[in-house]
């Protein structure tokens, strides 16, 4: 089968690439700058948000996965994430309708009670632009995933690292479901044959925590001392500018990710893995692999 994956050499699609490539199937990697991309796939030069390179890239193509995600903003951008987002959506939505695409596989967030983030919504929206355009899609809905390259993953763990003492806001208390990342990916592979199409699945992991049991369970498995001091608001603006400050991360990334921490994110169903085929692995499971891979390219300083 012939299939492009959108951000093949992102965190996700740079999983998912050699998966899709053992299974047998013919990929192509589609990237704005393709020669910055180390994948084993062949990769062409396309952009989303301008539409450039799609139909060639298209071409021929029976499924496609959507791994595409605006965060922060260019500072030759002046439209915030969430108009990049839905440019970008619409515009590969007009041309996989045009090129005959039999599904198209999008990785976006779970829902839950965060009402009130414009990260969410606009998850929402470009699902709904995708879901319409080619009928037999599916959309994979995930909280955090625990992975080496998870740019929340790394936040959490940075701040583990730099913070004595782990000063958690309100938001502590809310509930998630962090799934593994090789979880993520075998889903993944499996919606490209999956009889799954034309619905959204919530995917979460077996473990439902709080993300203040979270951050003090990945201290745990670092094997690090950190007290926690629970604080009684949640001052998001000026937390997440705190969190990048000490995490060495962009603010434009961590304030949307905060402002949908401000509600419980549970998958609504339980059942897309027995669905796609997929043992879930643990929440310690997953960080330990996460660490470990981690190490193999750069040091840990709590460890």
């Amino acid at each position: 089968m012939r299939i492009l994956v959108t951000g093949a050499g992102g965190f996700v699609g740079s999983l998912l690439v050699p998966s899709l490539l053992a299974e047998g199937h013919d990929v192509l990697g589609l990237a704005r700058e393709p020669r910055r991309v180390r994948s084993p796939a062949s990769i062409v030069r396309g952009d989303a948000l301008s539409g450039e390179g799609l139909a060639a890239a298209l071409d021929g193509v029976e499924v496609a996965y959507y791994l595409i995600h605006s965060m922060e903003r260019p500072r030759s951008e002046r439209a915030s994430f969430a108009e990049r987002d839905r440019r970008a959506a619409e515009n590969f939505a007009a041309d996989a309708e045009r090129a005959g695409v039999r599904r198209i596989v999008y990785l976006g967030g779970v829902q839950g009670d965060s009402r009130r983030s414009p990260h969410l919504d606009s998850r929402r929206e470009v699902e709904r632009i995708l879901l319409a355009s080619v009928p037999d899609s599916v959309a994979l809905r995930a909280s955090i995933v625990i992975g080496a390259r998870s740019r929340s993953f790394r936040l959490l763990v940075h701040l583990v690292e730099r913070m004595r003492v782990l000063a958690l806001p309100a938001w502590r208390r809310y509930r998630t479901q962090p799934i593994d990342e090789r979880d993520v990916t075998r889903m993944l592979l499996a919606c490209a044959t999956a009889a799954v199409g034309s619905r959204s699945l919530d995917i979460g992991g077996p473990d439902v925590l709080s993300y203040g049991e979270m951050i003090e369970r990945i201290a745990d498995l670092m094997l690090v001392s950190r007290p926690a001091l629970g604080l009684g608001v949640s001052a998001t603006a000026v937390t997440a500018r705190v969190a990048a400050a000490i995490a060495g991360e962009d603010p434009e990334l961590v304030l949307p990710l905060m402002r949908s921490l401000e509600g419980d994110l549970l998958a609504a169903d339980d059942d897309a893995a027995e669905l796609l085929g997929v043992e879930l692995h643990s929440f310690d499971s997953a960080v330990e692999h996460a660490l470990s891979e981690w190490e193999r390219s750069e040091r840990l300083a709590a460890r």
